[in-house]
Order: C-alpha cells, then structure tokens, then sequence
C-alpha cells in the first residue's frame, strides 16, 4: 500500500513545494505498484474518456445546474466532468459550494470525487472549505471503514490551518479504530498534520499514539505507523522518535514477513538507522533479514542489502555466519543485472560502492559484469567499472582479453574507457604489468587515433607506477606524435619527452615542435610543456639554452594565463638563482602514483553504504548535496567493527560525533600550489636557524614541491640578502646574486610584475590570499551544441573577475564569442567585452578571466547571488546560471574603526541579527583570522572569556552595505559560532555560507 504512504504525501508537497523529503524523494528503486485496491478507484469505465474530449464553451452555468439536480445519477455525471475539467487544466472553482453540496451522499465513487476536488481546491477557498468540515467529522464516524479512512486521508491532505483544528477529534478516533484500514491511513496523516502545524501534532499527544501503533497487531499498520515517524524524525534529527530498542525491533521484524513490500521497504530502513548493542543481536537481525534478498522487489532487494551491509560490520570476519552471509549476499545482486537497462545502471551504481567497501562479496562473479552488445553505453560504462574493481591476479588474464575485445568496438566513448581501463589493471595488478603495456602497444598499432592517444595516456600512468622498467617502448609513442590532437594525449607525450629527456636523442626537437603553436594550445598542455623544457635544460644545459628562454618568455610576458605565468616565474627565479636547487626541486623523484585513485573517500562511502537503495547512492553523493532544504538531512555512519571499540550506542550520537561533514582532503592541483607558493612570507629571518614551518593555512603539497619553502633555496639563510637580480629593479633587495654556476647568456627574468607577486618588502604574517570557489560546470556541453563553459569567480587586486573555461567538444569551430548578464541583485556587469581572440577548435579550451563591475542594473534575485548570463558564439545564443560567492564583492576599505564598530552593533537593532554554526573547522583564532583577512574580512579587535576567543569583524559590501560579525572560537572545539548583524539582514545567510567556504577550504 505505497501509494497510500506517498502518493497523497507527493500531490502535498508539490502543492506547497516547502521542501524535498529523503525518504520521499531519495527513493531510487521504486517497486511495481502494489494493486491498486477497489476503494481506490473511480470512474475508471473505458467510457469515461468521454469526459476529457468535450470542448464545449460557457458549460460552467450547465454544470452549476447538474450539480443542483435531484437525481443521483446526473449529479455523478456532473462530478465526473467537474474532475476532467480539473484535470486537464481548467479553473472550475467558482463551482466550489455546489460541488461540496454534494458530500452528502451514499454513494462511495461520488464521495471520492468530491474529496478529490475539494483537496484540489481548498486552498484557494480556505472560507469556503470549512463548509466541508461537518460532513468530515460526520463520515469519519460512518459504519463503512472505506468512508471513515477516505475523510481523514483527504482532511491530511487538505493543507488549510484552519481546517487542521477541525481534524483532531476525528484523527485521534481514527488512531484507535477497529479497522485496521482505518488505522494505517489514520498514521499517514498524523505525518501531514505534522507537516502543517507540528506544534499541534505535540500537543495533542498523536507522536505517542504513534510509537503505541508500532506495537498494533496488524503489520501494515506498523510499517505505515514506521513510515510516518521517519518521515516526522527526518524533519527533526535530534527528537530521537524511533526509539528504537530490541523489544521494538523484534515487533518491526515480526511484521516484516507479513507486510506488503511497500511495507517491508519503510521497515527496513527504519531497522538499517539501528545500532545492535553486540554481534549476537546483529547475527540475529541479519538472520531474519536475510530472506528478503530473495524477493521479487528489488527495492526491497536493495533495502535489505543495505541492513546486511550495515551490521555485518559488527561481526567478527572469523565468525561462520560471517562467511555464510558473504556468499548470501551475492546471489540477490547478480539476478538485479537480468532485470530492464535502467534497473540494471541503478543496480550496478549500488554494486560499486559495495565493492569498494566488501570486494570479496563479488570476487567469484566476474563474467556476470561482462558486457553484452545491445547494453546501453551508461551500463557498460558501469560494468567496466566494476570489472576494474574486481580485477585481481586470479582473473586478470580473462579481464584483459575482455578489455582488448573491448577496444575494437564502435562506440568512441566505450573504446576509450576499455583503454583506460587496461592501464588501470596495469596500475593494480603489477603482475599484468607487462601483459597490460603488451596490449596497449597492440593497440597503438591499429594507428585508430583515439586509441592511440587514450594508450599514450595510460601508458604516461604506467610509466609513473612503474619506472624504469618500460621505457623502451618510448620510441614507439615518439613515432605518434604527429596524430596527437587531444590536450590530455598532448600533455601525456611532452611529460614522457621531459622525463625522459635524457634517452631521447632528439628531445628537444621534440619539445620545439610543439612550442610553434604555444598560444594556440590548452593550458594543460602549456604547463606541461613549460615543465618539460625545464626538465630538459637542467639535464642538458648547454644545448637547449635558447629553448628555454623562448619558453619563459612565452610563459611569463606573453600569457593571459596567472597560473602559467607565476609557474614560469617560479622556474626563472629558480633557475636565476640556484640550478643546483632548482635540479633538486625539478627533477625530484617522484612518489609512486595510488592503485586506486577514484575510490570514494571512506568517510563518504560510509555513509552511502548507509543510503543504498536511494538517489544518493546512484549519484554517489550525500542527500545533503542534492536535497532542497537539506538543513535537517542527517548523516549516517556505518558502526564500529567488531572490537574496534567505537561507540555503538545509538545512530544519533553515533552520526554526530563521527561523520565529519567536511570534503575529503585531495592532493591540491599545480594552480593551487602555486596559488599557495605566492602565500609564503619571503622576508628573510632576522636570525639564523631552521627555515620557519608553514603557516595552518598552507597545503603540504606545496612544501613537497618546494622542500623547506622558498627561502631554503636563497642560499645561506643567515646571510643578508642583498643585491639584485641582473639589475632588475623590480626585483629589489631580493636574492643574493645568481651562482657562477649560472651561463651567463641567461637573462634576468623581466622586470616589472614580480613585486606584485612575490610582495617583497611584506610584512611578517601575511594574510593568505582571497578564497575563490573550485570550478564546477556551468553550461555542459549537451545543452549548448558542444560548448561546455566551467568557471568560478575569484576577486583579485580588487577586481572582481568571472573565470571561465570555453571548451568545444563540437565537430566545429566556435568564433564570436560575447557575453551578457541579466540584472541581478548586486549590479555585476562585465567590465568590458569576452577576450577569446582566436578561434577554438574541435576538443580544445581556452581559459578567459572576465573583470566584473558593480556598476549594472539592479535586481534582486532568488537566490540572491544569483546570476543569470547569456553567451553567444556564431553558433547560437545559450543561457545559464551560477551562484557567485558574496565574498567577492567584499571590499578593501571594508575595515571599521573601533568605536565606530561599536556604535554601529549597537544600532542595529537585535531583530536582524543572526547566528550560525561552522562545524568540523579546526583552526585557531589566529588562524582563522589570517584566512578571512585575506578576503576582506578584517577582524577590529579580539578578546578571550574563559577560554573562548571572540573575533569582532567588520565587512562592506561594493554596494555599501556593512556587515559586523563576531565568531567564536574555542580551543578544541571544531564547532564555531558566528553571529552576524546588517541592516540589510537578507544578506546574512549568503555571509554565512561564505565564511563556511573561507574557513574549510
């Protein structure tokens, strides 16, 4: 009976869009319907179709008649094309009060009707909809149980307040009804009442009568009295409503083998939020979960699977259940891949993540995930995937026949991910290693390009796995290079030709013949480039001296790009000063690359494990990532192992304590390296000594590149560093002189720049740099006939810039690009017209950094950092929006003087004030307000009381507006505090969610 527990419950929550339910609206694997039962239909003759097929004027004042007319049968009639008017879009509501004449009937398809208008209807006349609370009460009382569950299902859905005062009586006789029908509908609208007022829904005691129902005899009663209290638990977290104990799961157990699978679903998941107290009572659940892996719902399959999953956690691996289970396991998820192609994706999604988690479950079952050819591409993307993950040194010589058969298939995107895939069984089973280069090199000679480039790539991976094993097939890659037109196969061979330089006679040929088109390549592939030549000159110095000066030049004075040009920077001062350093800096060995570099981050899998059988666990994302209001969504956590000696009390407190919300710490990309080099403090240490360690805010990443930070490779660190650079001026009391070791045909680096770059004369404890939000895709290629726009926004030396990556994956070239905004709440504007003077070809980007001004129309949006942008190329005109954090329109002048502070938090009155949480944040005060100073959050004083330090910080938007915070931070707590006062208090939220970001990131 699903439909009674959603179907109601979804036509609420679309009327009133307040907010998006997990358990409504996470549901991935929906079962059949269940039979529709008699009481639930109406007027469902072949003749009624009749009714939607009048096209007749002015029929308002005939239907006005037949709904007043003494005989039943023309007043059905009239009903039934009162509700096909409804249906197919008309406005029927001036026939409000003729229609609710007609609840006073016997007549139980005419009374359905009638409810099924009036809950159409009712909130459009609340005045008028109290007319019908009589005949609720009244038929709530009717011998027939069908008529008593149909009023107060249709009083729950009739979401008017006024109404809802009405209810109570009826509901709470309901709740006690006879009838279990009655009942089970009665626990369901106890969850809309919720949703309308929950105040009421405490007050009146229902939330107990619910927890009583979960005991009722009748297990549909129970799994609907379940639903219900997830539902209102959902909504709020910290009630702890499911009091779940083993008395109640025992009763919720008992009613799982009598229920109806919609039944068996909501039960389930209520069991999987559970934490057994030990091994035997999980042992035990498990034992009587286990039969639902053979039903016929794979929801159900699914749900089970997940309970299994969660508790096996608790069970010793030496245990024989443990074992046992393992092998029960497999079975129910093999027969989901015979179902239909979009059960099978749904399926396969979950299966990754439970083979990241249990690989062992699946190990035996290989050949089940080879891929057939009439499988859609998103099934055998997945299956390829899952292969992947099961290959091991049993099975990779049958795995790897598969790829190679793979690789000579039709379908471009399937080949390239078989490819791919064979490195990947390189990189993971070093046993196949040789076999895996073996085929790769079979398939670079089938000269087919985009086999020979995803190869090249691959084989770039192997060489980083493994080196010094497989480089004699570089020859073979060299002969390719002239059909290489991809920047990711691009950037792979120079990467090859720079690392090893030395073996190639005639690298620097090499590296000069993709210098001809620098300006036209990717970035990817002019940083790479930029490091190969580096390379290249430091292993042979004499011969490739002018390459690397053309080089530097090209990077650092004739690039738009900030992340190529301060990377040619850092290699010129580098190699201006200390090529020994610079050697050790370049050349460096580098770590092995992971087996596995896309699993999932644990803490994340965990809590998929946690949703399977949900949205969550095919997107492969939390449900508060994709949850519309998902403030109340909770995070799950698998428990403690067996002996691990984790808490395992409730999952309440377990989720709390344990899930970190925080994103996974990845290893920064080179922009970020970069971005974070230009954050070091380079002003020489007045006493000699260790180099001074880096700053919270740093990333290691950046010291692994650089060993000890910049100032180690200036020389003598005690020493004064005087003198200049080759008499660049810019360069001021900078570096000691260049070593004799230098050539002296080597150019000082330009002069000009590098002050604002490296701040010189800066003093100790400089603030970090502005935060700017990692890019995310704004235009994806499918929606824009092959143009894919990335992009964030970042304010850099006080301009606001929009910056954005144009990528064509269209068959065509893409000129006359040009951009415009819509209004929007802040007055963004761009500053002038979008740069992208050359063309962009097939499968090539280009990167474009647009300033922004404040100075536009205004407008407020919703939300309000909304921006709503028009990009046109000779193609056609494309529209899309983005979200700009309200970082950047933080301003530079936006430090308060004291009292002024002081004054102004004291006039704004304490109506707009507002405070937040920061969770999982672990910097101290200090820390904290280096971060945010270098977004333009000045902090104007600060104070500790008794042990709590309090940031008084003061911040001005570009419009005018002046925000003042004051943040909490206590030692050893990861929770901070903010509070935050405006005259314009709609801006607090966004304030908020931008210190979140500064903070974390």
């Amino acid at each position: 009976m699903k439909a009674d527990v959603d179907v109601f419950a979804n036509v609420t929550q679309s009327k009133d869009g307040s907010k998006n339910r997990v358990w409504e609206g996470t549901k991935a694997i929906t079962a059949p319907c269940s039979p529709v039962t008699e009481n639930r239909q109406f007027g469902s003759k072949m003749t009624d179709s009749k009714y939607f097929t009048t096209t007749k004027k002015g029929e308002i004042f005939e239907l006005k008649a037949e709904l007043n007319s003494d005989k039943k049968e023309k007043k059905k009639e009239a009903v039934k094309k009162v509700i096909a008017s409804m249906t197919v879009g008309k406005d029927v509501s001036a026939l409000f009060p003729d229609v609710v004449n007609c609840m006073q009937t016997d007549n139980l398809e005419l009374k359905k009707l009638v409810y099924l208008y009036l809950m159409n209807y009712a909130k459009s006349q609340p005045d008028m909809a109290i007319m019908a609370v009589n005949t609720f009460v009244k038929d709530c009382e009717d011998p027939n149980p069908l008529i008593r569950a149909l009023a107060v299902r249709t009083m729950g859905c009739i979401r008017v307040d006024k109404i809802t005062e009405y209810l109570c009586e009826p509901l709470r006789k309901c709740l006690k009804d006879e009838d279990p029908y009655v009942r089970k509908t009665a626990a369901v609208c106890v969850a809309k009442l919720h949703d309308i007022n929950a105040q009421l829904v405490e007050d009146q005691g229902f939330l107990d009568t619910l927890k009583d129902l979960i005991s009722d005899s009748n297990p549909m009663v129970v799994a609907n009295a379940v639903a219900a209290l997830s539902e209102i638990a959902e909504s709020h977290p910290n009630s702890n409503l499911l009091d779940l104990n083993p008395q109640t799961i025992n009763k919720l157990l008992t009613a799982l083998n009598e229920c109806t699978e919609w039944g068996q679903i909501f039960i389930l998941d209520c069991l999987a939020n559970y934490t057994p107290r030990d091994d035997r009572e999980s042992q035990s659940i498990c034992e009587r979960v286990t039969p639902r892996l053979s039903h016929a719902n794979s929801a159900v399959v699914l749900s089970a699977v997940k309970v299994l999953m969660k508790f096996m956690e608790m069970l010793p691996k030496d245990l024989d259940y443990y074992g046992t289970l393992l092998k029960k396991l497999a079975p129910p998820l093999v027969t989901l891949l015979s179902a239909e192609p979009e059960l099978q994706y749904v399926a396969l999604r979950n299966i990754n993540l439970i083979v990241q988690r249990r690989p062992e479950i699946l190990k035996h079952e290989m050949k089940v995930f080879f891929v057939k050819y009439n499988d859609p591409i998103y099934v055998k993307l997945e299956k390829l995937d899952i292969m992947i993950r099961l290959a091991s040194q049993a099975n990779i010589a049958q795995v790897l026949a598969e790829l190679k058969e793979y690789a000579t298939e039709v379908d471009v995107d399937f080949v390239r991910k078989a490819v791919r895939a064979i490195g990947r069984c390189a990189i993971k089973v070093e046993q196949s290693a040789e076999r895996c280069v073996s085929t790769l090199l079979d398939l670079i000679q089938t000269k087919v390009n985009y086999v020979v480039q995803e190869a090249i790539v691959v084989i770039k991976d192997i060489f980083r796995k493994y080196p010094n094993k497989y480089e004699s097939v570089i020859a073979t890659l060299c002969e390719n290079l002239d059909s290489l037109d991809e920047p990711e196969a691009r950037a792979a061979m120079i990467w090859i030709v720079g690392e090893y330089a030395e073996r190639i006679d005639n690298a620097d040929e090499l590296l000069e013949s993709f210098l001809e088109g620098f300006h036209d390549e990717s970035t990817q592939v002019q940083l790479q480039l930029l490091t190969a030549i580096v390379k290249l000159f430091l292993k042979k110095p004499t011969e490739t001296q002018e390459l690397v000066q053309q080089v530097l030049s090209l990077a650092t004075q004739d690039s738009d790009n900030p992340d190529l040009r301060d990377r040619g920077y850092i290699y010129w001062r580098l190699l201006s000063t200390d090529p020994v350093a610079a050697k050790e800096v370049v050349l460096a060995e580098k770590p092995l690359i992971s087996e596995e570099t896309d699993l999932i981050e644990p803490t994340l899998l965990e809590e998929l494990i946690c949703h399977i059988g949900t949205l969550a666990s095919v997107y492969h994302k939390p449900p508060s990532a994709f949850v519309e209001g998902s403030r109340g969504v909770q995070h799950k956590r698998l428990p403690g192992s067996a002996g691990s000696g984790e808490s395992a009390d409730s999952p309440d407190t377990g989720s709390a304590a344990g899930v970190s919300e925080a994103p996974p710490a990845v290893i920064p990309s080179q922009g970020d390296l970069l971005g974070d080099l230009l954050n070091l403090d380079l002003t020489p240490p007045t006493t000699s000594g260790p180099p001074p360690a880096p700053s919270s805010g740093m990333q290691m990443g950046a010291m692994d590149l650089l060993g000890g930070g910049l100032d180690s490779l200036m020389g003598d660190e005690s020493e004064p560093l005087g003198g200049d650079l080759g008499g660049s001026p810019a360069m001021g009391a900078g570096f000691g002189a260049p070593p004799t070791a230098m050539p002296a045909s080597f150019p000082p680096p330009v002069s000009g720049g590098l002050d604002d770059l490296f701040d010189l004369g800066g003093s100790v404890g400089m603030p970090m740099g502005a935060y700017s939000p990692p890019k995310s895709i704004w235009l994806p290629a499918m929606k824009a006939k092959g143009l894919e726009i990335s992009g964030t926004f970042a304010r850099r030396a006080g301009v606001i810039q929009m910056e954005m990556t144009l990528t064509n994956k269209a068959m065509s070239i893409m000129t006359d690009f040009a951009i415009q905004f819509n209004r929007n709440s802040f007055g963004l504007a761009p500053a002038g017209p979008l740069q992208v003077l050359t063309p962009v070809g097939p499968n090539q980007s280009i990167e474009v950094a647009l300033p922004l001004s404040t100075v536009g129309p205004v407008m407020k949006m919703e939300p309000l950092t909304n921006l709503q942008v028009a990009v046109k190329n000779n193609i056609d005109v494309f529209y899309f929006s983005s979200q700009y954090p309200i970082s950047m329109l933080f301003v530079e002048d936006g430090k308060m003087e004291r009292q002024v502070f002081l004054a102004t938090w004291k006039d704004i009155p304490n109506d707009n004030e507002a405070q937040f949480q920061i969770k999982d944040c672990h910097l101290n005060s200090d820390a904290a307000s280096s971060k945010l100073q270098g977004s333009n959050v000045f902090t104007i004083a600060k104070r500790t009381v008794e042990g709590q330090d309090m940031l008084y910080q003061s911040m001005k938007l570009t419009n005018g507006i002046w925000v003042l915070a004051e943040l909490r931070v206590q030692a050893g707590n990861p929770n901070y505090t903010v509070s935050l006062k405006c005259r314009a208090p709609e801006v607090s939220q966004c304030v908020f969610q931008s210190y979140e970001a500064m903070l974390k990131n």
